[in-house]
């Protein structure tokens, strides 16, 4: 073989391996994508390098029944968690549009930690306004964890990622709603 042809051979070697590499970076990092703006995020409070994620126990999951769980965290949880700038919105507040939207949230369990809950919260007024949330995580209708989240300021037609922690995943949840409590 001549020499620049091993050289051009070392060369695609390296750019295949490097390919490689990146694709197994891209699947251990968690990232939200915004269906709305179509930005992706990784929320700050999830640690992606937990050794003590790994592949669940199939013998623990047979014996596992979630309609019979009773455990609940009691109290409201507070949280005043860092939001993500998406993007902008149109300034459209009125008579028939309200000041704040919340998108519906997404529920996702982080192995061996907690369950997430990803919220989009808009601000659709010429304003900067603090929205207050409330959030229940549920398991059946039963009550698992109440969470109160303080969303930091967000200006005028702002639009916000913002990750609600929900309860650890020993406890099975199956649903989470939200629902603005202030401005209303």
């Amino acid at each position: 073989m001549r020499p620049i042809f091993r050289r051009a051979t070392v060369v695609l070697g390296g750019l295949a391996a490097l390919a490689g590499a990146t694709s197994v970076v891209a699947q251990n990092s968690f990232s939200v994508t915004d269906t709305r703006t179509g930005k992706a995020w990784t929320p700050d409070i999830i640690s992606l390098n937990d050794p003590r994620s790994g592949p669940m126990d199939p013998a623990v999951d047979r014996a596992f029944d979630p309609h019979s769980q009773i455990a609940m965290v009691p109290g409201t949880v507070l949280q005043r968690p860092r939001a993500n700038l998406m993007g902008v919105v149109p300034i459209t507040a009125g008579p028939t549009v309200p000041l704040v939207t919340l998108d519906a949230p997404s529920l996702q369990a982080i192995p061996s930690q907690h369950w997430l809950a990803i919220l989009y919260v808009t601000n659709n007024s010429a304003n900067t306004v603090d929205a207050v949330v409330d959030c229940h995580f549920t398991n059946q209708g039963a009550k698992v964890q109440d969470v109160r989240l303080l969303v930091p300021p967000a200006g005028p037609g702002e639009r916000l990622g913002v990750p609600v922690r929900g309860p650890g995943t020993d406890l099975f949840v199956n649903q989470v709603i939200c629902q603005l409590v202030s401005p209303i």
